[in-house]
């Protein structure tokens, strides 16, 4: 017996189109990759999708490659993550398996989870979905698994939530799910959301966080280079197969002290150095410039590195001695609003009304989404509110 772990693909997250392509492109190699190993199943351990409802386009593209495990007899037990998981209800998950291309291994029976039975193998699977803001973790309270944990044969459980005791680094201050909340006597818990590579003995198992299918955003980048799929067999042995499409160089620049015009010569001379054809850069830029951020011409040095597959730049620890009077302020954020329209005002000729105009306009940008509150309900009160303050009427086609 042999299966698939795999978990957070993530399909159609990145902004950047190159990298949607190469996320896609990575389901499709996972998928050669599970069927050219003669798979009997695989655990898919939530967020198949970077949202409830995704675009038609990743739709039909990650239909086609289910079809395709759905033609060689490899079914695909899933959990929603907290990605694929809506309040709602409405998910795109339950429209695949409407099309008998996933199972849901989160089932029901008198309230209570009952197993999915892979009928190739006789494996038994249950889950538990994640949802936003790890409100899932509460759940566990109300799970009942004694009649889970004394069923006999190969156990797999899958769940899509951060586990407390094996908190990565920069997870710590977030709320976990304590590990013996987790049913037990399972085989093997197939664990996701937590985009790290980790596996922990447990009382008969093995716990395994498989990581991203495909680095999420820039530090994932930086720090794992690419995603994978775990193979593991009947006797809980795995193997973890990396799938890397493309290499990546990360450059990391610190130019404290430079002006903009020397900082630009630095960054490109480290890009010299490097053989970025075909890579995806990564570009680190740190410090505290004798100058304005602005005056950095990025144009410039992405010139040098217009031989790689693409270029991501990060500039948040990028600092400028111009801008530092105004951003290290204290007080709270209506103190320091006020405190840099003050500035402003002492700067540039502006009227008292312009000055009580972009305070309302500040206050209306500023309003956060109710409880409960729909994101496009939420929009059409941002919207209407901020016609009213600028005095115009915004017409729908």
């Amino acid at each position: 017996m042999l299966f698939a772990h795999l978990a957070d693909c993530h399909i159609g997250g990145w902004r950047e189109d190159k990298l949607k392509e190469l996320n896609m492109q990575c389901f499709r190699e996972a998928v050669k990759l599970i069927i050219l190993r003669n798979t009997d199943f695989v655990a898919l351990s939530g967020d198949l999708f970077n949202s409830a409802l995704p675009q038609i386009d990743y739709i039909k593209e990650v239909t086609q490659e289910l079809k395709k495990l759905k033609d060689q007899n490899i079914p695909v037990y899933i959990v929603a993550g907290s990605h694929d998981y809506s309040p709602s209800g409405k998910t795109m998950l339950d429209v695949l398996e409407k099309a008998g291309l996933i199972v849901n291994a989160m089932q029901f029976e008198n309230e209570k989870l009952k197993f999915v039975v892979d009928e190739k193998t006789g494996v038994k699977i249950s889950g538990y979905l994640g949802k936003r803001g790890g409100l899932e973790i509460k759940d566990y309270d109300n799970l009942a698994f004694e009649h889970l944990e004394n069923e006999e044969g190969y156990k797999i459980f899958l769940f899509h939530s951060l586990i407390e005791e094996f908190k990565p680094k920069g997870l710590e201050g977030v709320q976990g799910l304590n590990s013996n909340k987790l049913p037990k006597n399972f085989n093997y818990y197939a664990g996701g959301h937590v985009h790290y590579i980790f596996q922990k003995e447990m009382e008969k198992g093995v716990l395994t966080f498989p990581g991203a299918l495909f680095p999420n955003n820039f530090k994932e980048l930086e720090e794992w280079k690419c995603g994978g799929v775990y193979f593991v067999d009947e006797n809980v042995k795995w193997e973890y197969v990396p799938i890397k499409l493309k290499e990546v160089e990360c450059i990391s620049v610190e130019v404290s002290g430079l002006s903009p015009e020397e900082a630009i010569v630095k960054i490109k001379n480290e890009a010299k150095l490097r053989e970025v054809r075909d890579k995806i850069v990564t570009l680190r830029i740190k410090g505290e410039i004798l100058g304005k951020v602005g005056d950095i011409d990025f144009k410039e040095i992405l010139e040098e590195l217009s031989s790689a597959y693409f270029v991501l730049r990060n500039t948040a620890k990028l600092r400028s001695k111009v801008q530092e009077d105004i951003s290290m302020k204290a007080g709270n954020v209506e103190e320091i609003e006020e405190e840099i329209i003050n500035e402003v005002e002492s700067s540039v000729k502006i009227s008292e009304n312009d000055i009580e105009f972009t305070k309302q306009l500040m206050k209306v940008l500023d309003k956060n989404k109710e409880e409960g509150e729909k994101v496009l309900d939420y929009e059409k009160r941002v919207v209407a509110d901020a016609e009213k303050v600028l005095n115009i009427e915004i017409k729908e086609n």
